[in-house]
């Protein structure tokens, strides 16, 4: 009988699933790269650039203004402590303190002069007995002038008498002129007499002053004794800091060190606070970091450091970090981002300075790398970070492989550093997981796990699973 053409068309399409079928089974998927979930020590860290400084430097400034010596230390000179540096011309120094020096004696002298009042004292003692003399005068002459007016008065009286006597008869015309004569002449002196007594006594007064004048004159004298001795003080401290810049114009290092910059080469004058030379202990040294304000939370001083880059060379050496700076600041970025950033300081450990001080030559503000271990697990389950990203509601997620197939698994993780990442829940040892996805990799599609060496310095081994874990 011959078939129809629907008996045709559906023996064809049983034949092409048949066919489907048998290829799919035989088939052994996209081949991929995979790895177990294993048990190991896993670390967290901030990685960062830092630079390296110095915690304290050591300027040498002048201390006064002044001709400076040539400076002769130039950079990298190693110094000793109490070694000079640096220095004033001497002879300048030494001229300023002899002119202070002079200007104190004369000014003693001077003091010394105003405090002299023998003379003036002489003067008043002088003064004195001149108001007592004229004192004297004085009454002499009051004296005298009550007698000429008791000789006016008889005088007066006298004539009186003549003149009735002379009326009468009883006296001659000689005798009442010789009476008027004798009446005129007494007025005379009682007025020369009165004359003289107001001129005494006007003298007397002004002879009284003299006394006072002399003590006003001593008391001044004094004051500017005070005057003089003010001055002298600020001479002798004009001399003391004459005598210290002196002392100062030899400038030494207070510290053994190196020379880190030198300010100033040849002599000169220079005013007072000039640097001339910059000093440090290269022991000292140690790493400055602008870390994320995000990231320095979990930083705490005592973590340890790894710190590497081609300053350092190829082996990385170790570190702790000593200082978190408690304010952060903003920093643009290379790619023009605003970042808020904190500083961290990083301690060498010395030995590992002592090295890089002898074999790199390492010193202030060369570029390095610092890596702060801020979390630890010594056993953790653990993948590659690649293998981990993130699902629609923004959960993690990797491939695992089962039965053959490539599946999403979600998971939660706990420590992340750049090469690998806890898993605390949804994956278990010795599970086998995709380090590197590919793009083109769906959910549940078929695959042949190529299971590399985990071993350092082992040629991978290749492990095709056709159908299995």
């Amino acid at each position: 009988m011959k078939p129809t053409p629907r008996v045709i068309v559906v023996t064809v399409l049983i034949s092409l699933l048949l066919v489907w079928l048998l290829a799919g089974w035989l088939w052994p998927g996209m081949k991929v790269d995979a790895v177990r979930a294993k048990r190991d020590r896993i670390v967290q860290s901030v990685d960062e650039r830092g630079v390296t400084r110095l915690p304290d430097t050591i300027t040498i400034t002048t201390p006064s203004a002044g001709r400076v010596e040539a400076v002769t230390y130039a950079e990298g000179r190693e110094v000793k402590k109490g070694e000079v540096v640096a220095q004033f011309v001497a002879r300048d120094l030494e001229l300023a303190v002899e002119e202070c020096k002079t200007a104190v004696e004369r000014l003693k002298a001077a003091v010394h002069e105003s405090g002299f009042t023998a003379v003036e004292e002489t003067a008043y003692e002088q003064t004195e007995k001149f108001v007592s003399s004229t004192e004297q005068t004085v009454a002499a002459a009051n004296e005298r002038k009550r007698s000429g007016r008791a000789r006016l008065e008889y005088a007066m009286k006298d004539l009186v008498r003549i003149r009735g006597l002379a009326e009468r008869g009883a006296r001659s015309a000689d005798d009442l002129d010789r009476a008027e004569l004798q009446q005129v002449q007494s007025d005379a002196d009682y007025q020369q007499d009165a004359l003289v007594h107001a001129a005494m006594v006007t003298m007397q007064l002004a002879t009284n002053l003299m006394p006072k004048m002399v003590k006003q004159y001593i008391q001044r004298k004094l004051l500017g004794k005070d005057v003089l001795e003010k001055e002298l003080a600020e001479a002798m401290v004009r001399l003391e800091q004459a005598e210290l810049n002196r002392k100062r114009g030899t400038m030494t290092s207070p510290v053994d060190g190196v020379v880190l910059n030198r300010f100033v080469t040849s002599e000169g004058y220079l005013p007072a606070g000039t640097r001339l030379l910059e000093i440090g202990r290269l022991e000292d040294l140690e790493v400055e970091a602008d870390v994320l304000s995000v990231d320095v939370v979990g930083v705490k001083p005592g973590h340890q450091v790894e710190i590497y880059g081609p300053a350092i060379g190829p082996t990385p050496v170790r570190g702790t970090v000593t200082r978190i700076f408690p304010a952060g600041f903003s920093k643009v970025s290379s790619l023009g981002v605003e970042q808020q950033r904190v500083k961290v300081i990083v301690r060498f450990h010395p030995r590992d300075l002592e090295r890089l001080r002898k074999e790199r030559n390492l010193g202030v503000g060369y570029r390095v790398r610092v890596k702060i271990e801020t979390g630890e697990r010594p056993d953790a389950l653990v993948v590659p970070r690649s293998a981990l990203f993130r699902g629609p509601s923004s959960t993690w997620e990797l491939y695992c492989i089962r039965g053959g197939h490539a599946e999403i698994v979600d998971i939660r993780v706990g420590i992340l550093n750049d090469e690998m990442a806890e898993v605390t829940e949804g994956l278990s040892e010795g599970d086998l997981v995709i380090p590197s996805p590919d793009t083109n990799l769906v959910d549940g599609q078929r695959v042949t796990a190529v299971i590399r060496s985990e071993r350092p310095g082992a040629a991978d081994a290749e492990t095709p699973r056709a159908g299995g874990d």
